[in-house]
């Protein structure tokens, strides 16, 4: 594995083997010196064309675990707002000697161009293009689904998959890099995955990929999820109005307090994810975030424990392996 731009191409073994090494990285934060000389001397880029708190600082936070050298590039204040092009930007990284790029840039495949046009010559992870793709999210979403999956069945994650288990992604499918990453990867990885959604929020030719899709979240509830993960409503990449108001979405597609009591009727757990920012009130509700069944601080842990293991994995060509042995 070269680069790291879409879950879709992720193999089975691939994934597991990013998994099983980011069980070995969360490790790592346990201890009382967080940090690996894995990339001692070299330099990672992060190059950031498009606003992020979260997976910014959690790229930083992998890099200087793993004894990496970090240099951040923003857009904004940089030649970028003065015309500069991707391909000028990529041939400064190649001066510098940069031995990985992370690039987030609001069009989609800009990091695929950035990959195969010849500009660079070292791996490229994509935090983020467009409407496209976002796999290390997806990739820290299906470690804390191993995680949940092992606390209900007491087995070990190491190894296993998500085979079994039943994951509803909720609200803005059309606007989400996050829906469509995790619905590769999840399928790869053997779970059976939902949408649900207002047909408004859906993209065209959805008919066509592996999920299943109700618009109804009430009767989704009702087929045994192991997970539900809510997306936020991206208000920035909407040009026209999508549904009626902010009230009708929560009280039909938000996990609202009432929606969120009806689990714990339910014979069985069911984990409750959000890849944030999270609008609070509009598609999950503050008692829903804030309960044990929420996952959302432990996605945000296993998100550097996840960056870790994939800049690692390509920056040194190992595998989980130099850790767990054979």
């Amino acid at each position: 594995m070269r680069h790291l731009l879409d879950t879709k191409e992720l193999t089975y073994e691939q994934a597991i083997n990013i998994l099983d090494t980011a069980d070995y990285m969360a490790e790592v934060g346990t201890r009382e010196v967080k940090k690996l000389p894995a990339l001692r001397g070299r330099t990672v880029v992060n190059l950031f064309f498009e606003d992020s708190t979260r997976t910014r600082l959690s790229f930083e936070a992998a890099e200087k675990r793993l004894s990496a050298d970090v240099i951040n590039f923003a857009a904004k204040g940089s030649s970028v707002s003065k015309g500069e092009s991707l391909k000028d930007t990529a041939q400064t990284l190649a001066a510098i000697n940069a031995d990985a790029v992370v690039v987030r840039h609001s069009a989609s495949g800009a990091p695929q161009r950035l990959a195969e046009a010849g500009w660079i010559d070292v791996p490229v992870l994509n935090a983020g293009d467009g409407t496209h793709a976002h796999p290390t999210q997806a990739l820290l979403d299906a470690m804390s689904l191993r995680q949940f999956k092992s606390q209900i069945t007491g087995k070990p994650t190491r190894g296993t998959d998500l085979k079994g288990m039943r994951v509803a992604i909720v609200g803005d499918v059309l606007h989400s890099r996050v829906a469509r990453s995790n619905l590769w990867l999840l399928n790869t990885l053997g779970a059976e995955v939902i949408f649900v959604a207002p047909p408004t929020l859906l993209p065209v030719g959805i008919e066509d990929w592996p999920c299943e899709v109700y618009y109804n979240f009430d009767e989704a509830l009702e087929t045994h999820l192991d997970a539900v993960m809510l997306l936020r409503i991206q208000q920035e990449r909407m040009h026209a109005a999508f549904f009626p108001s902010a009230e009708e979405y929560s009280r039909l597609w938000g996990l609202t307090p009432e929606r969120f009591a009806l689990l714990d009727q339910m014979d069985y757990e069911t984990a409750v994810l959000h890849p944030g920012p999270m609008n609070r009130g509009l598609e999950i509700s503050a008692v829903a975030a804030d309960s044990d069944r929420s996952w959302v601080l432990r996605q945000v842990s296993n998100g550097v424990s996840v960056r870790m293991a994939v800049l690692y994995l390509l920056m040194t060509g190992g595998s989980a392996e130099d850790f767990y042995g054979n």
